[in-house]
């Protein structure tokens, strides 16, 4: 498909689902569940005690749950006899984690104050206490969505970004969500902390797009440590970090690794490496500024979490994350 018929696709697509911001808002659960921030907050705090990485995947899983059919908590959904889980699409099959510190933190906010947080704000608080945490900027975040009774398997297969795809398809999925190119840069600057598996980005390293060769937009001496890690035919699961200098710390040096052409993913080095995109002078301007970087990046997570939210008496909050309420028993389905 085109890039120009991707865009067209796309764009019908969000149409269907519409986009609001209707009734969030920070003080939402001031009343009903006012240390909320807090719980969630304390659960993050003690998984990242043996789990480093656990604060980048919890943004993660928000980012891939606000790209399909808006920020509901579908993608947390097991299967069921009436869900087939978008854990199980491409982008996200043994790639999204940190499913058991939701769940950790869904617990504690029942405990707390039943039937009050949905999960999708449960992700939306994580995503800002996992920056924060980091030593990344804090914000006020904007609450009241509900729950998706439903999963859309089809729709996080297909409108996903994913590590590979070139700079124009990963433009026209922010656009079709009314996500503009400095949202684009500001929320891949999210990997500035986390780990990426082999799989994501070993073609690079041996076979970039079937050329037999190395990508050349790949600096050759990282190169070569990403080979000692990541060999050939080696285990595609094993991990490494997305930023070598500081790998747990929320900074801007991502933007100063893409300059020096030691963006680990395809997506991250094409937004400085494509010629003549206008993705490369946000980088530089990142790279210069970190308090630039800090406030586009809050903006642009707000305006990430503002896709198509359920509020008022649509959906529900869900009791659990992994199932909607009263549901029977679950089933397997292929993964294919």
């Amino acid at each position: 498909m085109s890039s120009s018929n991707l865009l067209i696709v796309l764009v019908i697509f969000i149409s269907l689902f519409g986009m609001s911001n209707a009734q969030l808002n920070s003080t939402f659960y001031a009343n009903t569940c006012p240390n909320i921030s807090r719980i969630v907050r304390g659960v993050i705090q003690e998984a990242l005690q043996s789990d480093p990485r656990i604060g980048a995947s919890l943004i993660r899983l928000h980012f891939h749950d606000c790209f399909v059919d808006g920020c509901d908590g579908s993608l947390l959904l097991d299967n069921s006899s009436s869900i087939r889980t978008e854990k199980d699409a491409g982008p996200n099959l043994a790639s999204v984690r940190g499913f058991d510190v939701v769940d950790n933190i869904k617990t504690a906010a029942e405990n707390a104050c039943r039937g009050v947080v949905s999960c999708a704000d449960i992700l939306a608080i994580a995503s800002e206490a996992s920056v924060s945490l980091a030593g990344g900027p804090s914000w006020n975040v904007l609450l009241g969505r509900r729950d998706s009774r439903t999963a859309n398997f089809a729709g996080a297969s297909r409108f996903l970004p994913s590590a590979s795809e070139g700079l124009t398809n990963i433009t026209a999925k922010f656009a079709a969500l009314n996500l503009s190119v400095t949202d684009l840069v500001a929320l891949s600057g999210a990997h500035t902390f986390g780990r990426a598996q082999c799989f994501t980005f070993r073609d690079r390293l041996y076979n970039f797009n079937g050329t037999g060769n190395p990508d050349r937009t790949l600096n050759s001496s990282y190169r070569a440590i990403l080979r000692q890690i990541c060999p050939q035919n080696g285990n595609g699961s094993i991990v490494t970090n997305l930023d070598l200098s500081t790998p747990d710390r929320f900074d801007s040096n991502y933007f100063s690794n893409l300059r020096r052409k030691e963006g680990l993913l395809q997506s991250d080095q094409e937004l400085f490496s494509t010629n003549g995109a206008p993705t490369v002078a946000i980088v530089n301007n990142f790279r210069r500024h970190q308090s630039r970087f800090f406030a586009s990046f809050v903006q642009s997570m707000i305006n990430m979490g503002n896709i198509s939210p359920l509020t008022g008496s649509r959906g529900e909050i869900r009791s659990d994350c992994k199932r909607v309420n009263g549901a029977g028993n679950w089933v397997g389905w292929s993964s294919s």
